[in-house]
């Protein structure tokens, strides 16, 4: 399946940039990482982890000042959405059958109505069956539960998602629980999470934002061994899984809470960055789009 995302797999040097992921491995074991994370998490005695690239000198400009590289996330995304509408194009053809993604809403929540009208949108783009459920904002727990009870049975659909945030009265741990293992696309579930935590484990489903933040270094050309990476955020959707990605021995990274970058004084000192919109919030949602996809390539033996 050539260009086709792989969960856990990253792309080999090539002049194409859209390429199959492979070549990341874990080894040795670290200890879970949760909520009460210091501010500041020095990570250098971390286990490796293969990330062996090139990156090439920071570009200049005529005067011979840095200008930082702008990762056009809008245009990788594009590439995977297209790469991920032949794979489920050829499935069609194979079995009959495509991929479903269940999507399930609690509240009226602006962004959150914003994002998943995005992943409903890439889910048409695609070819992939999308399934809408939303529910009031005051509902409980257990309504929650059902609905994705009634998704985990449903063999057409291949992937749950709870847009996050749940309101404030709601048990988030307990919902993301009751979804299936082999349907948790977003990779929350605390199997997948204390899976990706403990290195030589294997996550379904590692959390899109994460993988979408890798994926985005390595098919802009961006070396990750040995640099510093500092994680703004410690959240379960972005930051921890994205430190636990970058993680090698000879990077030097952390956490540390702030504001948003200040993108025209970043464009002076940085050697590349993400635009918003724009970055990585494309490729976040085509991150979803194959997990879904994988989930139903296992669903259906296709390969």
């Amino acid at each position: 399946m050539h260009g086709l995302i792989r969960r856990r797999f990253w792309p080999k040097p090539s002049s194409s940039p859209f390429q199959p992921l492979n070549g990341y491995r874990t080894q040795s074991p670290i200890p879970i990482l949760g909520p009460d994370l210091p501010d500041i998490w020095d990570s250098r005695n971390a286990p490796p982890l293969l990330f062996h690239r090139r990156l090439p000198s920071p570009a200049t400009d005529v005067a011979g000042d840095s200008v930082a590289k702008v990762i056009d996330g809008k245009s990788i995304a594009e590439g995977l959405r297209s790469e991920i509408a032949e794979e489920v194009r050829k499935m069609r053809h194979s079995t009959g059958n495509v991929p479903g993604l269940a999507v399930i809403m609690v509240g009226k929540r602006r962004d959150s109505e914003s994002y998943v009208r995005f992943k409903t949108m890439a889910c048409r783009e695609v070819g992939i069956n999308s399934h809408l459920v939303q529910l009031p904002e005051d509902c409980v727990d257990d309504e929650v539960v059902r609905v994705v009870s009634k998704f985990n049975l449903d063999p057409s659909v291949h992937g749950i998602l709870v847009q996050l945030p749940l309101p404030q009265h709601m048990m988030e741990e307990k919902i993301l629980s009751a979804i299936s293992l082999e349907k948790d696309v977003d990779g929350f579930h605390p199997m997948n999470m204390g899976n990706l935590a403990l290195m030589g484990r294997d996550p379904l489903f590692i959390p899109c934002a994460a993988m979408a933040c890798i994926e985005l270094l390595l098919r802009s050309d961006v070396e990750i061994m040995g640099k510093r990476a500092v994680v703004i955020g410690r959240s379960k959707v972005v930051g921890l899984p994205t430190s636990l990605l970058l993680q090698d021995p000879s990077c030097e990274y952390g956490y540390r809470l702030t504001g948003d970058v200040c993108y025209e004084e970043a464009l002076e000192v940085a050697s590349a960055i993400t635009p918003v919109p724009g970055g990585v919030g494309p490729v976040t949602i085509a991150m979803l789009l194959s997990n879904t996809l994988d989930s139903a390539k296992r669903a259906y033996g296709f390969n």
